[in-house]
């Protein structure tokens, strides 16, 4: 299947040489609003055509839209591949708000086409080897649980860094997904959340190049606590920050069941290791990773739509799940300023298991 991706930045090299591994996928084409950095990817990437946004969709070879432009254009940008006949796969997060995301799913109905989006970690080894220890049964039901990213944010090595801190950034939007993905693929789906937010400082100054010295205002709180409640049980705390400037020895994740603990690695990426305490016995494990996919394999979730299509089947990194986490997310926040308990009105099944005996870059089913 022919792709082409629109959106050129650092995320990009990732998608660029991922979809490149999978001998059914051919990245046709690539846009960018600077023309000289999708020219630059281009030749990195041997990609036979650098073009503009609408020159891309208006190609009729390009089958599927990889959509990595920034969180405000997302929306827009699925919404113009979908109206040109394209599936599209979109960089985290979904949308700004649940309309936005409401309106591109319907539209893909509509149209009778499919919509992905990041993140696609979930695919690899270290989430996929912790859901086969929870779906064996190896800890039990899992009860309750406890998520930390907790980093001092991004001004000091992002490029342009401002729109994490204006509508639709933030900690929670821009790292949630990753944390919220990976839950819905081990336990499900939320039922309602609570939760509190702040905005620490009111500006943020820019350290790296080449806008070092620039003074951001922020818009959006930037330590958020949510406590989420699983409609299986389970009550998980999620803990998303921009104000850790020293460093924390948190756990990813780490959850609690019946008949033990289990760690599970970062899902910002694909390796890592997973561990067990078992009920009893107060050492940790560390368990052999079951899966393929161990690292660098940002664009999996891709080449996962991209077979789906032609063979018929739910693809696993959905519109669904992304609205889920959207209406989570805004969720949180609402819960935060409110006051309140939130109970949500969306929901979505887990994606299928991925397959331990895959053949690494060539089969995905």
């Amino acid at each position: 299947m022919d792709i082409g991706i629109i959106g050129c930045g650092a995320i990009s090299d990732a998608y660029f040489k991922a979809c490149a591994r999978f001998p059914f996928l051919r990245v046709a084409a690539c846009a960018d609003l600077d023309p000289a950095r999708a020219q630059a990817k281009a030749a990195q990437h041997n990609v036979a055509r650098a073009c503009t946004a609408a020159e891309l969709l208006a190609d009729p070879r390009v089958a599927l839209v990889v959509n990595l432009t920034v969180p405000q254009a997302h929306a827009a940008v699925d919404r113009a591949a979908l109206e040109a006949g394209k599936h599209v796969f979109s960089e985290k997060p979904f949308a700004l708000d649940r309309a936005e995301g409401a309106a591109v799913a319907a539209l893909a109905t509509a149209k009778g086409l499919r919509v992905g989006c990041a993140p696609d970690t979930v695919l690899g080894c270290g989430v996929q080897t912790a859901r086969g220890i929870i779906d064996a049964g190896l800890v039990g039901r899992v009860l309750s649980g406890h998520c930390f990213m907790q980093c001092g944010g991004h001004e000091s090595w992002h490029p342009s860094p401002e729109f994490y801190y204006q509508a639709g950034g933030g900690p929670l939007f821009d790292m949630g997904p990753y944390y919220l993905h990976a839950l819905i693929t081990l336990l499900g789906p939320v039922r309602r959340v609570s939760g509190v937010a702040r905005a620490t400082w009111p500006t943020r100054t820019i350290t790296s190049r080449p806008k070092r010295g620039t003074v951001v205002q922020v818009e959006v709180p930037t330590h958020l606590t949510a406590l989420l409640e699983f409609a299986g049980g389970a009550l998980i705390t999620l803990t998303t920050s921009f104000d850790v400037r020293g460093g924390s020895t948190l756990p990813n994740i780490e959850l609690y069941g019946e008949e033990g603990s289990i760690q599970v690695p970062d899902p910002n990426g694909t390796g890592g290791a997973v561990k067990v305490a078992r009920r009893g016995l107060h050492d940790w494990t560390e368990y052999q990773r079951t899966h393929p996919y161990r690292e660098g394999s940002r664009g999996v979730g891709v080449a996962d739509m991209a077979k789906a299509i032609t063979d018929g089947r739910r693809h696993r990194c959905d519109d669904t799940i992304a609205l889920h986490a959207v209406d989570i997310m805004q969720a949180v926040h609402e819960a935060a300023a409110q006051g309140r308990t939130v109970t949500l009105a969306s929901s979505c099944e887990r994606p299928l298991a991925m397959r331990s005996d895959l053949q690494e870059w060539v089969e995905l089913d």
